[in-house]
């Protein structure tokens, strides 16, 4: 026998080795599809889904606003290569519309605002307005039993009942348990390989959002009767889920300036109601805040509905909810 094949037979051994090595581990997890989401949180929930498979796309990674955002080129390749997009809709993601229909046509899209599972609540007219509670009950809500989701093409003209719609639906914690089934299913149906893990993870979720939700109901309701004033109106489905009562905002539009008129009459309302905070949010100017409360005893808070400085990744829906619990209870709570 020769050196050189003396030498290769163990090469040979320990190679035979690690492929029986690796045949004991089971199947290799299938690559991950990629997946694209808009806004923070509702990513969260996605990311919590897919934990240990891959991780989703995030679109908008700061405090940009999801009403007016212009896709960067990384976006656009991000979108282009996509095999599942999640967003709100129209009536949040209005920039997204027709991109949608170009760069994401091989896609499967789900609209959130018209998901199985999901309830929509009609975007409130006016800047002030009794809390919801009081004035909208549950009369309002839209639920969505049916699947939507689709296929785009060049046709599709996003013709859609609720186009009156407030899209901050993940605010409502029944909502997001709703988006973490329809995230399962959809990947476990495009990933059949992963399926058991998408599942698995969902229950997971699910199980925390309901301990979230127990925990977030005993911290406000002391403060439930307390009148406060927003920014933007962007927390009614915090608002009627925990029975809060908000009265108003200082714009009407998160994306236009306040007039001297919307000034002086969010000013009425703030005398009139006895509001007791004023709440900024951390993607707008807060000078705004400071007019409003000039002369008057209310305080100046902060809340953020989409987590602007919070760090992506599943954790960040909880820290968006907790945050705005904590904001609120902070800023309404009686000084003892």
């Amino acid at each position: 026998m020769s050196a050189c094949h003396a030498l290769r037979r163990p090469f040979r051994l320990l190679a035979g080795a690690g492929l029986l090595l690796l045949a004991s581990l089971g199947p290799v997890m299938a690559q991950a599809p990629k997946v694209f989401v808009t806004v923070k949180p509702v990513h969260a929930l996605v990311a919590g889904v897919m934990q240990g498979v891959g991780e989703p796309y995030l679109l908008l990674k700061g405090g940009e606003s999801p009403h007016s955002y212009t896709l960067k080129p990384s976006d656009a390749r991000a979108l282009s290569e996509a095999q599942l997009v999640f967003w709100v809709g129209e009536t949040l993601e209005t920039f997204l519309e027709h991109p949608l229909e170009t760069l994401g046509k091989q896609a499967r899209i789900i609209e959130l605002a018209e998901a199985r599972g999901v309830e929509t609540l009609e975007g409130r007219e006016g800047g002030a307005w009794e809390s919801h509670a009081a004035a909208h009950g549950h009369d309002h809500k839209h639920s969505h039993d049916h699947k939507h989701d689709k296929k785009h093409s060049h046709d599709h003209k996003h013709e859609h009942a609720h186009d009156g719609i407030d899209g901050h639906l993940w605010l409502d914690p029944h909502n997001a348990e709703a988006i973490v089934t329809v995230a399962a299913e959809t990947l476990a149906e495009i990933d059949p390989a992963n399926a058991a893990a998408y599942r698995a993870n969902a229950q997971k979720m699910i199980a925390q959002i309901e301990a979230l939700d127990s925990e977030l109901k005993a911290q406000l309701a002391p403060v439930k009767d307390r009148p406060y004033i927003v920014f933007h109106d962007a927390y009614q489905y915090f608002e009627a889920h925990y029975g809060l009562k908000a009265v108003g905002s200082i714009t009407l539009s998160p994306e236009r300036q306040p007039s001297a008129q919307r000034l002086r009459e969010i000013r009425k309302r703030l005398s009139d109601s006895g509001a007791a905070c004023v709440f900024s949010e951390p993607q707008f100017r807060p000078a705004l805040v400071d007019v409003v409360i000039e002369g008057s005893k209310a305080k100046r808070g902060e809340l953020d509905p989409i987590g602007a400085a919070l760090p992506a990744g599943p954790d960040a829906y909880f820290e968006v909810m907790r945050g705005l619990a904590t904001s609120l209870r902070g800023c309404l709570m009686p000084q003892s």
